[in-house]
């Protein structure tokens, strides 16, 4: 293991807080001390199946605090993702399923083994505690809190001031995290810093259980590709890591510019000082090494590469692209078994999310039919084996099967 000052400048690196720094000096003193290393918890709700490169900032730190020897636990929130975290929420969060859960968590290995050793990884499963928890139990854990507290809240206290609803629920889920520190003995929680009240709920709970407090690590938020909010599937603003590189590498290369430093900061090992400089001299070239470098660490160089290729080819030199992903769509879904509305065409490939966001597109001119562009919503078109895109990323060459 590195010495203390080492561990501690490689963990506080690109954190926002420490709860309290000198209690992760002591942890890791006695750490080195006795040689065991200390367990460090990063818990994560199941509420979709992608994740996305918001994810990665708090990921990447894991694997800081792997490199240096440390235990990483990774909580799923298979039972908490059933209340829905209410931070940052301004109104309650829809109640998941059981079914809708493990549908979610199909794929999350597989994910967090992109930035992860996932040998030495442990997945841990709150619902292994929390659905046994007995009511005395719960009773006794929500005797550590006070209604005022939990309405300290910015979430909380504006839901309240504003009369919308807040529903009992919503109320035991910082206490339900907490808890699952305890059950872990967590000696460092790690989280984005709209999590601080819930990682705190986590160190009030373990002294009351007579344990020792676990060390709160609070990481940036980083925003999505609209340049303004949270990076969220909710907001339509996330670049999934489970997306093909070419769409990663333009979605990349979208984002504004003044995030370029962000993204650069809490997404790549790129010297910072000499990225700031590339992007003063040469904003484009400077994006298109940042897209290529995240690429890099989840797909490869090959693929990176590939990827920066295809974006040229598109932008530079306004050409299709050359590998364009087929979508077999059915007769049966078809008009008369030949024809479609070209609203319908769009959403059945995939292209679009929904009719309303085909519209928006059509009503936009960001779509085009074998490079032609289309407007009007009420077209009927014959579809098979026609290239379809929508802006300037998409593209579908479509298969009546």
């Amino acid at each position: 293991m590195e010495n203390i000052e080492k561990q501690f400048e490689i963990i506080k690196k690109n954190a926002v807080e420490v709860i309290e720094e000198s209690e992760l000096k002591e942890k890791l003193k006695k750490s080195i001390e006795t040689g065991t290393p200390l367990t460090i918890k990063y818990g994560i709700d199941p509420t979709s199946s992608q994740l996305h490169l918001g994810h990665m900032v708090v990921i990447r730190k894991l694997r800081d605090f792997m490199m240096l020897g440390h235990r990483i636990l990774f909580l799923i929130g298979d039972f908490t993702a059933r209340i829905g975290d209410p931070t940052g929420r301004n109104e309650t969060r829809p109640i998941l399923s059981k079914e809708e859960i493990k549908k979610n968590l199909q794929t999350y290995t597989e994910q967090v083994s992109r930035i992860l050793d996932i040998n030495r990884v442990e997945f841990v499963y709150n619902a292994d505690w929390l659905g046994i928890l007995s009511l005395e139990e719960l009773i006794k854990i929500s005797s550590c809190f006070t209604i005022a507290r939990i309405l300290e809240r910015e979430d909380f206290s504006a839901r309240y001031k504003s009369g919308k609803p807040i529903y009992l629920h919503e109320f035991m889920y910082p206490l339900l995290q907490g808890y699952d520190s305890v059950v872990l003995h967590a000696d460092i929680e790690i989280g984005a810093t709209e999590q601080k009240f819930n990682l705190l709920a986590g160190r009030t709970l373990q002294e009351f259980f007579g344990q020792e407090k676990q060390v709160i690590i609070t990481m940036p938020i980083l925003v999505g590709t609209d340049g303004k909010a949270k990076m969220s599937k909710t907001y339509n603003n996330h670049i999934p890591i489970t997306t093909s590189p070419e769409d990663m590498f333009g979605k990349i290369m979208s984002i504004q510019d003044h995030l370029m430093e962000s993204y650069g900061m809490l997404l790549t090992d790129l010297d910072i000082k000499r990225f700031v400089e590339e992007i003063k001299k040469d904003p484009r070239e400077a994006k298109a090494l940042l897209a290529k470098t995240i690429v890099e660490e989840f797909f490869g160089k090959e693929q990176a590469k590939k990827a920066q290729e295809t974006f040229d080819r598109i932008f530079k030199e306004r050409k299709t692209p050359d590998r364009i992903p087929v979508c077999e769509i059915e007769k049966d879904k078809l008009i008369g078994k030949t024809k479609a509305n070209i609203v319908d065409i769009l959403f059945l490939s995939g292209l679009v999310s929904s009719k309303s966001e085909a519209k928006r597109m059509l009503n936009q001119n960001a779509v085009k039919i074998d490079n032609n562009p289309v407007s009007d919503i009420n077209l009927e078109i014959e579809p098979d084996g026609k290239i379809i895109s929508v802006g300037k990323r998409k593209f579908k060459k479509i298969k009546i099967i």
